[in-house]
């Protein structure tokens, strides 16, 4: 490998933007390519289509009711609702939605992936282009924006959160090396500050957590890894110390979700992530358990995590082979670091390592081992690029790899499952009223919303021993139903209990008359049931900002205020060595 320096005069900055107008071409055609079948079989419905194009859905309509930041799913459980977007990162179900305002919805999906592809591959240029030669990189682009593993996601598990944070790995990754000073320039032309780097890996680091959360963990130790690593390299704290500060400032920067999502845990069945078929034990490569269905996509997962560890350890072979020959230093410890990353990715991904994810904070959470395929086809893409971009032999590594991609993809293709109607049919059921099924880990704490009526009024008396007679039935008059705040008056002569579709959460703060009360609960599942007296009552339920929420949203203001403060600071690093040598001097 080897590191492009800054451009020295126009003719190299004229190649710099030509390299970057093919690399946006490249990955953008391999985006259309990846989504090609979409156009002849329908939407590829893997298996969190449904739960991801509801979130879209759901998110559309309220900001329809003008509420920019949902938190509660309105049709949820069959329009009882449930939090999912407190503990769901918002940037896929944000681009999701944003997408369905302005474009037809069965498009959606398509567009959504080649949007996002085509930033992966960008992203995968920002790092190539600084370890590779310019032929080599745009290869590396070509390898990253198909990668096998993406396939997987794309036409069989649908889960456009995780192909979303995986989309700025490299990035995330470049500007990790670039912190522990193992790149010799950075995505400018003149090396960032300390500052600059901490601040730019930071964010970034953000938007992977702010985009899906088993991500985010892998990305949280994985970097934790290479300052670590770096760290031992260069007999130096100071990978660490700057790396600390920048996962810091990273997690403090997602306060506005974050905090909401770990303090009202206890509000929900989380434990229901790791229900069974979710446990890291049933998932590691090539488990056998119980459900057929279950068994043959861990295999067929298991089998593309194969073929991308051959690929990455021959193609690393032969760029060990290339480094020895020339023998340089920095681009010795990029090829170790690379090499540390793929080795991490697949040891957990191997069943010997089940104590790790029983003890490490959080990593039960990343669900299945073959996940870890996320941070190897990093890994992948620059290596195979690097092979493909010799003169002598890339060719033949050109022919086998994108034939191995090719073929998998028509694989995935063809064990996958085409609709045209889930779209259509979820918009159907939330236009009559019906809403669609709930997610089980954020059904409220208690609760078992297996038992929640299909189809329920939106507030009616409760059959309860205090039901009022026959001769005095109240009158129920809704007034407003929108997602966070729901008005209804009754009269009745006698008091009565007053069932909502509703699920009770801490958060809901309901009013008879002004007054706040407590809500009750229903038998067979958690309804909201609020008792209202004889007479005109006028019953209010809102869903209000805990003081979770508003710790988390000012630490993420506080956190961005640092982020430009560290970027008004840039400097580039060549002053600051001028700077300390004045100063010894």
């Amino acid at each position: 490998m080897t590191s492009s320096g800054k451009p020295q005069n126009p003719l190299a900055e004229q190649a710099r933007i030509r390299g970057w107008f093919a690399a946006i071409f490249i990955s953008f055609l391999i985006s259309l390519a990846i989504v090609s079948p979409f156009f002849w079989l329908g939407n590829a419905t893997g298996h969190d289509f449904q739960y991801h194009a509801a979130s879209w859905l759901d998110v559309a309509g309220q900001w329809k009711e003008g509420i920019a930041y949902p938190r509660w799913t309105e049709w949820a459980n069959f329009g009882f609702g449930e939090p999912r977007f407190v503990f769901y990162p918002p940037f896929s179900w944000m681009l999701g939605a944003s997408l369905g305002s302005v474009l037809p919805w069965n498009s959606v999906p398509i567009v959504y992936i080649v949007l996002v592809q085509t930033l992966a591959g960008l992203s995968a240029f920002v790092l190539a282009r600084r370890v590779l030669s310019e032929r080599a990189a745009l290869f590396c682009v070509a390898c990253y924006a198909a990668n096998p593993y993406a396939l997987l996601i794309v036409y069989m598990r649908s889960d456009f959160a995780e192909l979303l944070a995986n989309a700025v790995f490299p990035l995330l990754f470049f500007l990790a090396l670039e912190i522990c000073r193992l790149l010799e320039s950075p995505l400018l032309p003149e090396r960032r500050s300390s500052y600059g780097s901490i601040a730019c890996f930071a964010a970034v680091f953000a938007v992977v957590w702010l985009s899906n959360a088993p991500a985010g963990v892998i990305a949280s130790y994985s970097s934790f890894a290479v300052f670590g690593f770096a760290a031992l390299m260069r007999r130096s704290w100071q990978p660490v110390v700057r790396g600390t500060a920048a996962l810091a400032l990273g997690f403090a920067l997602t306060g506005f979700y974050l905090v909401p999502a770990a303090y009202e845990q206890r509000w929900v069945n989380i434990g229901q992530a790791l229900s069974s078929g979710l446990q890291p034990s049933e998932n590691f490569l090539y488990t056998v358990i119980n459900d057929p269905e279950h068994t043959l996509f861990n295999w067929l997962a298991s089998s593309i995590a194969v073929l991308l560890m051959i690929l990455t350890g021959l193609a690393a072979l032969r760029t060990l082979r290339e480094e020895q020959h020339r023998k340089g230093a920095v681009d010795n410890r990029v090829w170790l670091t690379l090499v540390l990353l793929a080795g991490m990715a697949t040891v957990l991904m191997l069943r010997f390592t089940s104590m790790l994810w029983a003890l490490l904070p959080k990593l039960r959470f990343v669900q299945f081992p073959w996940r870890w395929m996320s941070l190897l086809a990093v890994v992948f893409a620059v290596f195979l690029g690097n092979a493909m971009g010799q003169r002598r032999w890339g060719w033949v590594w050109a022919v086998v790899t994108f034939a191995l991609i090719g073929g998998t993809g028509v694989v995935l293709v063809q064990n996958g499952w085409w609709d045209t109607q889930d779209i259509p049919a979820l918009r159907e059921a939330i236009a009559q009223g019906g809403g669609f099924d709930g997610t089980d880990e954020y059904d409220p704490a208690g609760d078992d919303h297996t038992n929640i009526p299909t189809k329920s009024p939106e507030a009616a008396v409760v059959d309860t021993d205090s039901t009022p007679g026959p001769n005095s039935i109240p009158k129920i008059h809704v007034d407003r139903w929108s997602p966070e705040d729901k008005r209804v008056s009754v009269s009745s002569r006698e008091g009565f209990s007053l069932g909502l579709r509703l699920l009770n959460y801490p958060a809901w703060r309901a009013e008879v008359n002004g007054a706040v009360v407590t809500p009750g609960r229903g038998d067979d599942f958690s309804q909201m049931i609020v008792r209202v007296p004889a007479g005109e009552s006028h019953v209010r339920v809102r869903f209000t900002r805990t003081s979770d929420r508003t710790l988390g949203g000012g630490l993420s203001f506080a956190s961005v205020l640092l982020v430009l403060w560290l970027g008004a600071r840039h400097r580039p690093a060549g002053h600051d060595h001028e700077r300390s040598e004045r100063g010894a001097g």
